[in-house]
C-alpha cells in the first residue's frame, strides 16, 4: 500500500470516526430532548417513613437529573398504607402509585381491576432481574409490580463471642445447625433468642425451614393452599421446629420466649453477657442490635445464610419481604419513573445508604456500606430461586392477624410443641376458613 493509498484510509478512519462523535452527539441530544419532554406529577403513597422516605427521597432526586419536569410527590404513609388506598379507591381518587408491602394484597388490587400492567417495563426489568423477580410482580401471566426493594428473610445470626467461647462455627446445614446449638447449650449459654410474643418471627422461621426443605414449588403451593396443613410435609417441618422449641434451647425458656417480642429476641442474644447464642430472623435484625447494643460488627456479632436442609439446586432458596411498586394509572410520566426504578442506578443511590436489597443483579455487592450488609443483601440478587413470605401472601385472617391464624396457633405450638397432629389440624381449620372467606 502506497502513501497515497494510506493516507486515503486514514481520511476515511478519520470521516468515519466524525461521523460516529457526530452521531453520538445526535442521540445523546435526542435522548435528552425526550426526556425533558416527558413532565407531569406523578403521586406517590408509600410506607416508607423517616430515613426511608429521605433515601427515597435521594432515588427521586437521581429520577430528576434525568427527568427534570416530571415531579414526584411522594407521601409517607407507614403500616397503614393499606387502609389508605382502600379509602382512596372507594372514593375514586387512588394515587398514581403505591408502595405496597403485601404481595396477596397486590394480587387482590389486580383482580378487582385496580391495577395497570406496567408491561411496558418487561425489557428493561428483563436486562436487569432474574426470570423469578417478574414472575413475583406478576398476577395470573401479567406483569403489575415492580419488587423494588427486598428484606432477606433467609439469614442468621450469632454472636461472635459465644461462637469463639464454645469453640464452633457457623453453621452451614440444618445438620451443623444441631450439632452447634448442643455444644453451645453445653457451654452454658442457651443457643436460641426466640421472639415468641410476635408470631410472625415463628411463621417466618416455619417458612425458611419449609423452603429449604421442599423448595418453592411446594412452598408455593403451601402458601396458596394448594397444600394442605395436615400434609406430611408440614409435620416434618413442625418436628424441626420442635427440636429448636425445647425450654433448655431457648433464652427464658419456654415462658420467656412467648413473652420476648421483636426485636428484644434480636438485643438479647448480643448483650453482655448474653442470653443465647444465635437468632433466626431477617436482615434487619443487624439494624436492631446495632442501635441497642454495644455488639460490633464482626467482632461482636456477625450473619450467615439460613442452614440449608436438603441439598440440590433450592438449598439456597431464599425468602424475602418485598416492597412492591404498583400503578393505579398510566401516562408518560408514571412509565417513566416505573422504568428508572427498574435500573441498576436507581437501586444503587439506596443500597449505598444500607437498609436496602434489591434482586437487581447489575447491582455489584460492593455498593453496600459494610461487610455484613454485603453478607446479607448480596444473596437476594444471587439467588436462583426467590418466594414472598407466606403469610404475605395468605388471606390476613390467617397470616396476618395477631393472635390469631398462623401467628397465634404457632404461638400455641412453641407453648406445646410434642402436639404436632393437633396443631396441624388447627392450622388447617383457620386456613380453610380463611380461603373460604377471602380473609
Amino acid at each position: 500500500m502506497n502513501r497515497r493509498h494510506i493516507a486515503l484510509v486514514l481520511a476515511a478512519a478519520v470521516a468515519l470516526v466524525v461521523v460516529g462523535l457526530a452521531a453520538a452527539r445526535t442521540n445523546t441530544h435526542a435522548s435528552t430532548n425526550a426526556r425533558s419532554a416527558v413532565s407531569g406529577t406523578v403521586t406517590f403513597d408509600g410506607i416508607w417513613t423517616a430515613d426511608e422516605a429521605t433515601a427515597f427521597g435521594d432515588v427521586i432526586k437521581a429520577f430528576n437529573k434525568l427527568y427534570p419536569n416530571v415531579h414526584v410527590d411522594y407521601k409517607p404513609v407507614g403500616n397503614n398504607l393499606p387502609t389508605v388506598l382502600a379509602t382512596a379507591i372507594a372514593g375514586g381518587n387512588p394515587p398514581d402509585m403505591a408502595d405496597i408491602a403485601q404481595p396477596g394484597y397486590v394480587k387482590q388490587l389486580a383482580q378487582q381491576g385496580h391495577l395497570k400492567p406496567i408491561t411496558y417495563a418487561k425489557p428493561i426489568i428483563a436486562k436487569n432481574f432474574a426470570p423469578v423477580w417478574r414472575a413475583l410482580g406478576s398476577v395470573n401471566g401479567t406483569l403489575y409490580a415492580l419488587v423494588f426493594k427486598a428484606a432477606n428473610k433467609s439469614t442468621l445470626w450469632y454472636n461472635v463471642p459465644a461462637f469463639r467461647s464454645a469453640g464452633v462455627k457457623p453453621p452451614r446445614t440444618w445438620a451443623q445447625l444441631t450439632k452447634v446449638a448442643k455444644t453451645i447449650k453445653a457451654s452454658g449459654t442457651p443457643p436460641y433468642s426466640i421472639c415468641g410474643a410476635s408470631g410472625w418471627t415463628l411463621t417466618d422461621l416455619f417458612e425458611n425451614i419449609y423452603l429449604r426443605t421442599y423448595g418453592p414449588a411446594k412452598y408455593n403451593q403451601l402458601s396458596a393452599h394448594k397444600i394442605k396443613w395436615t400434609n406430611s410435609t408440614v409435620t416434618k417441618v413442625l418436628r424441626a421446629m420442635a427440636g429448636i422449641f425445647q425450654s433448655g434451647n431457648m433464652a427464658g425458656g419456654t415462658a420467656g420466649a412467648l413473652q420476648t417480642n421483636y426485636p428484644d429476641c434480636a438485643t438479647n442474644a448480643f448483650t453482655t453477657p448474653p442470653k443465647a447464642a444465635m437468632v433466626l430472623e431477617a436482615d434487619f435484625v443487624g439494624g436492631a442490635i446495632l442501635s441497642s447494643t454495644n455488639a460490633k460488627p464482626r467482632t461482636g456479632f456477625n450473619a450467615v445464610p439460613f442452614p440449608s436442609v436438603t441439598a440440590g439446586p433450592d438449598a439456597g432458596a431464599v425468602e424475602i419481604g418485598g416492597d412492591l411498586l404498583v400503578t393505579f394509572r398510566n401516562t408518560p410520566a408514571i412509565q417513566a419513573f416505573v422504568k428508572f426504578l427498574a435500573t441498576a442506578p436507581a437501586a444503587k443511590v439506596w443500597a449505598r445508604l444500607g437498609g436496602f436489597g434489591t434482586g437487581n443483579k447489575n447491582v455489584p455487592a460492593s455498593i453496600y456500606p459494610d461487610a455484613i450488609t454485603r453478607a446479607t443483601e448480596a444473596p437476594i440478587s444471587r439467588a436462583k430461586s426467590v418466594v414472598f413470605d407466606m403469610s404475605d401472601e395468605q388471606p390476613a385472617a390467617f397470616g396476618a392477624t395477631t393472635g390469631q391464624g398462623e401467628w397465634g396457633l404457632f404461638q400455641k405450638f412453641l407453648e406445646n410443641p410434642s402436639n404436632i397432629s393437633g396443631i396441624q389440624k388447627e392450622l388447617e381449620s383457620a386456613a380453610a376458613a380463611a380461603y373460604k372467606g377471602g380473609g
